[in-house]
């Protein structure tokens, strides 16, 4: 931990705002005061993933509490991120530091061109000396706000940037093994690997009511970037100094996979299916055991409406649940008449361009049962 050079720090909304709405400018400069410390001697970049621009974007609207309706929800992201961004420029400019706003779509982090630039624009804010602030675009990004968490997207951040190390904030101080708030529990030191977590009722909601997440969203996003083989840091936001420094606080999460293809990380954590590949016995052994492209010999059918190069499911013809994500070579309306025929066969009726993988091994990853 003390050894990262690069590190990613996620902040969630209870931490920088009020139940009632408004960012607590004592609250961020505190975040900030710890940030700027950890970057002082030029030897640490930080990147910053902060929610709160629709919490921030309450009160000046005159929400008295996070509204359930999209329209509402992203006219106060759309209000809140300009006070929120305002905010952290003045908080670092007490220490000389310029941010750089960063706001990202499910796209961004799942489409391979997006994902380039993405990447090329986080690592020039870095050395340029700037403190990237990165956040869901919510005026825009539909999903994102219904379903999604900054946790998630931290996670990706941290794969995207090359992290060293993740650090998730929150209003609780670490991973317990029950409610923290009832006596007899204990938090939780080290998860070394999914066994640790067996039995642990994890919960769900934050205390102040203006997030969107919980322990749920930020447990998954420490197993997508210790997965990668970048370890986290699960503690909240007032042990920061403490967590940066190496220190005992919060959970910490091992390493348990090594950094993987970028193109894998994001199709199987942030892309969308736009359809799905029914597969049969033998392709589901080819695709999960063998490691091998799936050819339209082993498709079964085909559900929605995609386009060659989209993600797509692929799923278990006999328990209907997906096996893999992966980047298909055709379109939905050319699929059908590939169905149960070689490669071979195809080439020989159809032409040359039919002779292969409906999907090639090299653009699909085997999603965990």
């Amino acid at each position: 931990m003390t050894e990262a050079r690069r590190i990613v720090v996620k902040v969630g909304s209870s931490s920088l705002t009020t139940a009632s709405g408004g960012l607590d400018a004592d609250r961020v400069d505190a975040l900030v005061d710890v940030l700027a410390k950890v970057r002082s001697g030029g030897e640490k970049e930080v990147v910053l993933v902060s929610s709160g621009a629709i919490a921030a974007g309450l009160a000046p609207l005159g929400l008295a509490r996070r509204p359930k309706d999209l329209a509402r929800q992203q006219a106060a992201a759309s209000v809140g991120q300009g006070l929120l961004v305002a905010r952290y420029t003045a908080s670092f400019a007490r220490y000389g530091v310029r941010v750089g706003q960063v706001l990202l779509t499910t796209d961004d982090t799942s489409r391979r061109s997006h994902y380039r630039n993405a990447y090329r624009t986080l690592d020039q804010l870095l050395a340029m000396g700037a403190v990237p602030v990165v956040n869901e675009n919510d005026t825009v990004a539909t999903d994102e706000i219904r379903f999604g968490d900054n946790d998630r997207l931290a996670a990706l951040v941290a794969h995207l940037v090359r992290a060293d190390l993740l650090v998730l904030l929150s209003d609780v101080d670490g991973l317990y093994d029950g409610d923290p708030g009832k006596p007899g529990t204990s938090r939780i030191e080290e998860v070394r690997g999914p066994k640790d977590l067996e039995g642990i009722e994890i919960g769900s909601a934050g205390k102040a009511g203006v997030g969107t997440g919980g322990m749920v969203t930020k447990v998954e996003a420490a197993r997508i970037a210790a997965a990668a083989g970048i370890p986290v840091v699960l503690t909240s936001a007032s042990r920061a100094a403490d967590g940066l420094a190496g220190r005992d606080t919060g959970t910490y999460f091992h390493r348990t996979g090594r950094r993987s293809a970028d193109r894998l990380l994001w199709l199987a954590h942030a892309s969308t299916p736009q359809g799905a590949l029914i597969l049969d016995e033998g392709a589901v052994r080819a695709v999960v055991d063998g490691r091998k492209s799936l050819l339209p010999a082993g498709i079964a059918a085909v559900e929605g409406d995609f386009s060659a190069g989209d993600p797509v499911e692929l799923r278990d013809a006999a328990s209907g649940r997906p096996v893999a994500r992966g980047l298909v070579n055709f379109d939905a309306k050319e699929i059908p008449q590939l169905l149960g025929r070689s490669t071979r066969e195809l080439a020989k009726e159809l032409g040359p361009a039919y002779e292969r993988e409906v999907v090639h091994r090299d653009d699909l990853v085997v999603l965990q049962a």
